[in-house]
């Protein structure tokens, strides 16, 4: 009844209806224009580059009626941003690096004065195991005579009975068979029972035999006569140093007879500024200002304003086959940091007056992702031995000694004790010197992987050294500085020239240096870089970014809805299954559609095309005969 009344009316009032009905549409979609999106990928593009402030994006639109210009256009445009993310590319690589600046600092303060090691060079015969010392003198004397046809001089021998002295003599040259001092040919090793006038003895080389416990033999040879001599000699004192059972036996200073005069800042020093410890190679070593409450500070730079020693050098009761060198062994380090003599010392020769100059220098690293250091050594796995501060000196050696207690099953007698552990020796632990040797070679070749755990500490404290020397005392002087030292000290050796010699110690000047870290490439910087490269390729800002996101966010909502269309537009054509036991219902759809044909037409007509008044009266009668079958 609806469509009668709609085709009776004038046309004007048709019209009027229609315009109506478009108005109202417009202000439906002006009113959902607030969430309208693009209707299809080109009409976003199209949007994108005519108004974005990236520039050369509006010519891939402005030329499209030029196929030429667009396609050189579009080449260009892709190509620059692909040269921008490459070097985009090349940004983040350099940032990720973690790239440092090193800042170098001078800087002019009172300086605290460094801790000051000083060795005498003397291996001390220790009353605890003069006895033994003997002994293997003895055997080394027989040893060098059957190998060299060398007659070594022993020292005088003060034993208290013959019974000990058969003991500890049974003992010991068992013990010394078992690693028995050899000549080595160049490739194949020979045991000389004798003298052997007819070989060249410069084809050998000299070493010493080490077993397992299973009879697994090596031969330490050197080339040098002298390094294996000493080495081997070395070898067998290490052992009777270890049976000492109380290690305060061997704590016999002698400050008064090593340090004959102690000077610093013009002021006199005495036993408060010093501790004493015993090293097995370097004898007696004494440290001044190693006491954390009173350190000394220098007032001025100069040699009068440092440390001054004068110190003996004469060897007397030493063992000489321990130590081939006379004088003094020197070596300054920091605070709370132990004095290794091996790595950082060296010699003071006697007769000479040594002038050694410091310059400070401190080194502060980053620590995390921009160095491989550690502030405190905790996070290293390894255990700190030493009762001092963390160093990579330190690390080093607890690690050696940490893989020695856990394969040879005893502790090497120069590095300090772990808990529960005993220092070696062959009368316990029979196969460690074979255990040593072979673990050495292995801990120099990092095979035990030391040097890669240990790290460098972030912050450290170097001396930098440069010595001067110069005869002392004079020739026109030396008579009355002896005479002096003879009466105040009981200096009266023979040898007057080679028993003392002279030490100065001192700042050269105030400044000291500093060398920090500070980061290369920050997020500031990185993002400052990132901009530059943006401006330089399209001369855009941060806003235009903002328009690219904006742009990708736009094509994933498009996608999203044009899948979601095409998913509800495929559930339409899909026609609906029969409802199962109703075949009456099926048979009325069958006929539905034929009596419900015309009537769709007709709305369709009224809505989207409008024919002319002429064009409905022939299909009047027609349309009344159809309302009238309804």
């Amino acid at each position: 009844g609806g469509s009668v009344k709609a085709e009776k009316m004038p046309e004007g009032e048709k019209m009027r209806q229609c315009k109506q009905e478009e108005g109202q549409q417009q202000k439906e979609e002006e009113r959902e224009g607030l969430i309208e999106f693009y209707s299809s990928y080109q009409e976003l593009f199209q949007f994108f580059c005519s108004n974005t402030t990236i520039h050369g994006a509006i010519r891939l639109v402005c030329s499209k009626k030029n196929k030429m210009k667009t396609a050189f256009w579009s080449v260009l445009f892709f190509l620059t941003f692909g040269l921008m993310y490459w070097q985009f590319g090349i940004l983040y690589r350099e940032y990720f690096s973690y790239p440092v600046n090193l800042n170098l600092n001078l800087n002019s303060d009172r300086l605290i004065f460094p801790a000051v090691t000083l060795c005498t060079l003397n291996p001390y015969r220790y009353s605890a195991i003069r006895q033994q010392l003997d002994k293997l003198d003895q055997i080394t004397h027989q040893t060098l005579l059957d190998l060299y046809d060398y007659n070594m001089s022993l020292p005088r021998s003060d034993w208290s009975t013959p019974s000990t002295q058969r003991r500890s003599s049974r003992s010991l040259l068992h013990h010394v068979q078992r690693h028995p001092l050899q000549r080595q040919k160049r490739d194949n090793l020979v045991n000389l029972p004798g003298n052997s006038p007819s070989v060249d003895k410069n084809d050998w080389k000299i070493g010493f035999v080490l077993c397992s416990e299973n009879n697994d033999c090596f031969h330490q040879a050197y080339s040098s006569g002298v390094d294996a001599v000493r080495e081997w000699y070395s070898f067998h004192y290490i052992n009777i140093l270890a049976q000492v059972p109380d290690a305060k036996a061997l704590d016999e200073s002698d400050f008064e007879n090593f340090i004959y005069a102690c000077r610093f800042n013009e002021a006199t020093c005495d036993k408060a500024n010093y501790t004493h410890f015993h090293h097995p190679l370097y004898g007696n070593c004494y440290t001044f200002n190693d006491n954390s409450s009173s350190l000394w500070t220098s007032s001025l730079p100069g040699i009068n304003n440092g440390l001054s020693l004068v110190v003996r050098t004469e060897q007397n009761d030493f063992i000489p086959l321990l130590s081939t060198v006379t004088g003094a062994r020197v070596m300054v380090h920091d605070q709370n940091e132990p004095a290794f003599m091996d790595d950082g010392g060296f010699n003071v020769r006697p007769g000479i007056e040594t002038s050694i100059s410091m310059r400070k220098e401190m080194t502060v690293r980053l620590g995390g992702s921009y160095s491989d250091c550690t502030e405190d050594g905790s996070d290293v796995p390894v255990q700190n031995l030493y009762s001092s501060r963390y160093t990579e000196q330190v690390c080093i050696r607890s690690c050696f000694q940490l893989n020695m207690v856990e394969r040879c099953g005893c502790a090497y007698y120069f590095y300090p004790l772990p808990d529960g552990a005993e220092y070696c020796d062959y009368t316990k632990h029979k196969a460690w010197g074979y255990c040593y040797y072979k673990l050495l070679a292995e801990f120099k070749a990092d095979v035990l992987g030391c040097f890669r755990k240990c790290r460098k500490p972030c912050k450290m404290t170097e001396y930098q050294l440069s010595a001067g020397y110069s005869r002392w005392p004079s020739a026109v002087s030396e008579d009355w500085v002896f005479y002096m030292l003879s009466q105040q000290n009981k200096y009266n050796i023979t040898s007057k020239r080679n028993g003392v010699a002279k030490v100065n110690i001192f700042f050269e000047e105030w400044n000291y240096k500093t060398n920090g870290e500070s980061p290369a490439f920050t997020v500031v910087t990185l993002l400052s870089q990132l901009g530059n490269q943006w401006s330089l390729w399209f001369g855009s800002s941060v806003l235009s970014v903002m328009e690219l996101a904006e742009l990708v966010l736009d094509f994933i909502a498009i996608t999203f809805i044009l899948a979601f269309r095409w998913f509800r537009s495929q559930q339409k054509l899909s026609p609906p299954g029969p409802p199962p036991n109703s075949q009456d219902n099926t048979a009325f759809q069958d006929e539905a559609p034929a009596l419900s044909a015309p009537h769709r037409f007709t709305v369709e007509a009224v809505v989207t095309t409008l024919p002319s008044y002429n064009s409905l009266e022939p299909r009047g009668p027609s349309r009344d005969g159809e309302v009238g079958h309804e």
